[in-house]
């Protein structure tokens, strides 16, 4: 009787370890419905503004809300200065350049004209002071000097601007200088589209966002005041910055932040005909980006218990990652989530491998997914593992 119930052990082995067909139904792992983040899909068009172009981006995303002719290149006037500071903090990113690091004013970067500090031939200001004379006041010369100081000429840094916009995918630009100057640029542009893009990316840098949202600064120990030159930083709700621009050939152009409630959003505006119109059209598609949508987010996790079939364990763990998605407001509490492991699951496994996914649905869409991967190894058992293994559940029954 005995030798009959050990046959059977091992004939169960032999079944458990045969190759296991992977069907189309997947096995669902009970969970919770759950809330989620989300952003929206498509964007709305419209020419309503009294600019030449316009944009309005959630950052977190990258979903663009709004845009009226957002791909013309145009002149950016200081915008383009945007490109510059995120090739500096980059630079310090890098462990090329610190904030403490003391530059030295060239001739050049004296020379510059338009918003500036009025750097002297030979002067040192550290790195930090001239980030914030940029970022703050728009200083043109210390734009220059920056550049100079991380590339060894102004021309160089503004192949690396060119280059860096292509890598980011930015279509309609092209970059002669680091701060916007065209009275005598030739092909100085960039368009709405883009600037919201190397936008986005210059906030990933907090402290660009620490310098733009002040208001008031000095730098040369207190002797020389600095006034933000984006007055929505003052007089908009949760506005974090960004960065100002105009000329008589760029008109009035910003590129403005603001974040409410974990919404991010990036606004910009060219080519408007005064500085007061500009900040109204951006203030305008930043409350109308607040009031529609609103950001909910879940966190990633670890899954235990997941079945597995042929491996030293009967269960196994997986984990996903953060999912975030822009909602239509009101809407988040009505998105759902289901947790699904493929079927028929069975070793080997190795850590990272995909094994299912967590779907998110609205109103019984799919808005989006994660993988689910495998947290561990999983070797596949052996027959005389599966043996040992019968043979113990037997004796302790």
């Amino acid at each position: 009787m005995k030798f009959k119930k050990l046959l059977c052990v091992f004939l169960t082995a032999l079944m458990l370890l045969s190759p296991v067909n992977v069907y189309a139904t997947d096995y669902t792992y009970p969970t919770d419905d759950g809330a989620i983040n989300t952003s929206l899909d498509q964007s709305v068009e419209g020419n309503e503004f009294d600019c030449k172009s316009a944009i309005l981006m959630e950052a977190n995303t990258g979903k663009i809300l709004y845009t009226q002719n957002a791909d013309e290149a145009l002149p950016p006037a200081s915008v383009t200065k945007v490109m510059t500071l995120l090739l500096v903090m980059e630079a310090i990113d890098a462990g090329k350049i610190k904030l403490t690091d003391s530059v030295s004013v060239s001739e050049h970067a004296a020379s510059m004209g338009g918003s500036q500090i009025f750097l002297k031939v030979g002067e040192e200001m550290s790195v930090e002071d001239m980030l914030k004379s940029v970022v703050i006041a728009s200083a043109n010369d210390a734009a220059c000097a920056l550049a100079e100081f991380v590339c060894g000429s102004e021309g160089t840094f503004v192949e690396q601007m060119n280059a860096k916009a292509k890598s980011l995918g930015m279509k309609n630009t092209h970059f002669e200088n680091t701060n916007g100057l065209d009275d005598t640029a030739q092909n100085h542009v960039t368009s709405a589209r883009d600037i919201a893009i190397m936008s986005r990316e210059l906030i990933k840098h907090k402290k660009i966002l620490e310098y733009s949202s002040i208001w008031m600064d000095t730098v040369r120990n207190g002797a020389f005041g600095l006034t933000n030159t984006n007055r929505l930083v003052r007089f908009y709700k949760g506005c974090t910055g960004l960065k100002t621009g105009s000329t008589d050939k760029a008109g009035f152009c910003i590129s403005a932040t603001a974040e409410r409630e974990g919404v991010s959003l990036i606004c910009v505006i060219m080519g408007a005909p005064t500085r007061d119109v500009r900040n109204s059209i951006a203030t305008k598609l930043l409350d109308r980006g607040f009031a529609n949508f609103e950001m909910y987010s879940v966190k990633g996790d670890v899954l235990a218990d997941i079945p597995i079939k042929g491996a030293m364990n009967d269960f196994t763990q997986g984990s996903f990652e953060k999912f975030t998605y822009l909602a239509p407001k009101g809407s988040a509490s009505k998105i759902t989530r289901s947790i699904i492991i493929n079927d028929n699951l069975c070793a080997p496994l190795v850590k990272g491998d995909v094994i299912g996914r967590v779907v998110y649905l609205l109103d019984g869409k799919e808005i989006g997914s994660v993988d689910i991967v495998a947290c561990n190894d999983e070797k596949k058992i052996q027959y005389f593992d599966l043996f040992l293994r019968g043979i113990s559940r037997y004796f302790l029954k």
